[in-house]
């Protein structure tokens, strides 16, 4: 059996949703209550992807808060795939992408240079409060480098599952013999130092 080992960056500002993202995706259960991440969380899903391949994944759950984005280049190290989630809720952090993808382009590269794969997640897409239009997401993310965009909506689990599938397809399609395992030195960072205040919403 061969296991491809992916880590993947999950990142976007504070409260779009990414830490309830992960623990959907990881154990299928939503809650609207999370703490606040604290510099980066680190969970670990296993998928049967075929008869003969399994593909480990080493999710990084990144904060959102700007004081963090120094340490950014640290937590990005060896990662071949990121989520950038924005809520369609609030105009800010969809504007706030196009740091967050410039910050990702100059720090986190394949190892022959080019881009690692990302997909724009539009999040929170069941409120209707929504502010951020498709057209305007569509136009981002074909001028700003992203394989592909979906809306989600974690409450509901909707595309949560699927935007992964997308994009662990992804890489395996641009670096097919390319895998990048990922040694515990790699990936040294001390997380239980990374404690966590609460979240006050975040879904």
């Amino acid at each position: 059996m061969k296991e491809h080992v992916m880590k993947i960056l999950i990142v976007g500002n504070a409260k779009v949703g990414k830490t309830s993202f992960v623990h959907r995706y990881i154990s299928g259960q939503f809650s609207s209550a999370y703490k606040t991440t604290v510099g980066a969380e680190f969970r670990v899903k296993v998928l049967q992807w075929s008869d003969k391949e399994t593909v480990r994944l080493h999710i990084w759950d990144i904060a959102g808060q700007e004081r963090f984005t120094s340490m950014t280049r640290v937590y990005y190290k060896a990662a071949l795939g990121c989520v950038l989630m924005f809520d369609v809720t609030d105009s800010s952090s969809f504007l706030r992408c196009h740091q967050w993808k410039q910050d990702l382009d100059t720090k986190a590269t394949l190892p022959g240079g080019a881009p690692i794969p990302c997909i724009l997640l539009a999040n929170k897409c069941d409120l209707p409060e929504r502010v951020v239009t498709a057209d305007s997401i569509a136009e981002f993310s074909k001028n700003n480098g992203f394989f592909t965009w979906m809306e989600t909506s974690v409450r509901d689990n909707r595309n949560v599952d699927e935007a992964m599938r997308r994009l662990v397809q992804e890489i395996l399609s641009v670096q097919p013999s390319e895998d990048q395992l990922l040694s515990s030195q790699e990936d040294s960072v001390d997380l239980q130092s990374h404690d966590a205040t609460k979240r006050q919403s975040c879904c």
